[in-house]
């Protein structure tokens, strides 16, 4: 009968155990997940409105559509969220952590039992989660929204001068300094209407350059069926050839005129492995290529190492307050960024071997992390004892 009770005493002790252990890991979880929720939200607000500014300022002088902005950005998201994220869960840590030490919390867990090993494990639960996150979006979605980026910008490459204008602005357009208005565009932007085109001629012997001044009416893009170049033909204007003041000034009128508008030149792709799919990478001899396919795997690789960093480095004293060692935690975290970036170009340029290349960086910093780990286990021992 004493074995039954005593039986049953040890099971309900065992479930009591269990569910404060479950109690706990949710807590902790759920403190990190929400600072990792507002510091990415925060940070990709900052980071997406630069850039947004950006096209904004290129939509505004008529080299991107503004049609094509929201796409743009949607697409470039994910290229964001795979290197804010991890900063995020870095800052969140640091933050969450910092405040349970400041309000004597994670001292009464480690008085209750809690070991180190334990937050450690604790800790890397929603680290893997985000871990697999930042994975996906670093392997698949990422250089896919790359590559949709770069078809935008090469069909927005492929527009003509007449396709850019925007009503009611002075827009200069073309290498050789063109001026160019229209007070509004009509029937689907075909037409135009109020035309004011102003070009410098260059003439050959160093004299000085010519002004030519186009006023009309109307105006239309029209396309020679033959070779396929593009005109803007004017209708009922006229035409002012010189400089003011000089004596040779000439003036025509005239019922229709074209001009010619010049071919676009197609933007030059900076790297082209980043848009290529990471199982075109596998394999591949080319520097950039496996530069690349490092960098794509170190991004996820970098968020169970900076959860290891972050861990011990939280520790504060309620005294120091909770951002002590907030900007050194950055610094190491920027070194560690740039020493990644750094290996990434060193293997572009053949400078450095691609073998262990970044992964040489991640056990550097792995070292680190297990060693601040240590000297934090150390610190707790001594305190209990």
């Amino acid at each position: 009968m004493k074995r039954c009770v005593i039986k049953c005493h040890a099971s309900r002790l065992t479930t009591k155990v269990a569910h404060s252990v479950l109690i706990i890991f949710r807590y902790l979880a759920k403190n990190i997940l929400v600072a990792l929720i507002a510091v990415t939200a925060i940070l990709l607000l900052i980071v997406m409105s630069g850039r947004f500014i950006k096209y904004l300022a290129e939509a505004a002088t008529g080299e991107l559509a503004a049609d094509v902005l929201f796409s743009v950005m949607g697409y470039r998201l994910p290229g964001f969220l795979e290197l804010i994220l991890p900063l995020g869960l870095f800052l969140a840590i640091l933050m969450s952590y910092g405040r349970l030490y400041l309000d004597s919390e994670m001292t009464v867990l480690s008085a209750c039992g809690m070991s180190n090993k334990k937050l450690v494990f604790y800790t890397m639960v929603p680290a893997l989660l985000v871990t697999l996150v930042v994975a996906v979006l670093s392997i698949k979605v990422s250089p896919w929204g790359a590559a949709k980026v770069e078809d935008i910008f090469n069909a927005q490459d492929e527009r003509t001068e007449f396709d850019t204008l925007i009503p009611g602005r002075f827009q200069q357009l073309g290498s050789g300094g063109r001026v160019t208005y229209t007070e509004k565009l009509m029937d689907k932007r075909t037409r135009m209407e109020n035309v004011f085109i102003s070009q410098r001629l260059e003439k050959k012997g160093g004299d000085k350059p010519e002004l030519i001044l186009l006023v009309a009416e109307s105006g239309s893009q029209y396309i020679d069926a033959d070779t396929g170049s593009h005109f803007l033909l004017l209708e009922n204007g006229y035409r002012y050839d010189g400089n003011p003041g000089d004596p040779e000034y000439r003036v025509t009128q005239y019922e229709k005129y074209g001009v010619k508008i010049p071919k676009p030149t197609k933007r030059q792709v900076r790297v082209k492995a980043e848009l290529k799919p990471t199982q075109d990478l596998l394999g591949s001899d080319d520097p950039e290529d496996m530069a690349q396919l490092q960098w794509r795997i170190s991004l996820p690789l970098l968020v169970p190492v900076i959860t290891l960093l972050a861990i011990p480095l939280s520790r504060v004293n309620p005294r120091q307050g909770r951002y002590l060692r907030l900007l050194p935690a950055i610094f190491l975290y920027m070194g560690y960024l740039i020493l990644l970036s750094t290996t990434r170009t060193g293997i572009e340029d053949g400078k450095l071997d691609p073998l262990p290349g970044m992964l040489s960086v991640h056990l550097l910093f792995l070292g680190i992390g297990l060693a601040l780990i240590g000297n934090l286990h150390h610190k707790l021992f001594w305190f209990r004892k």
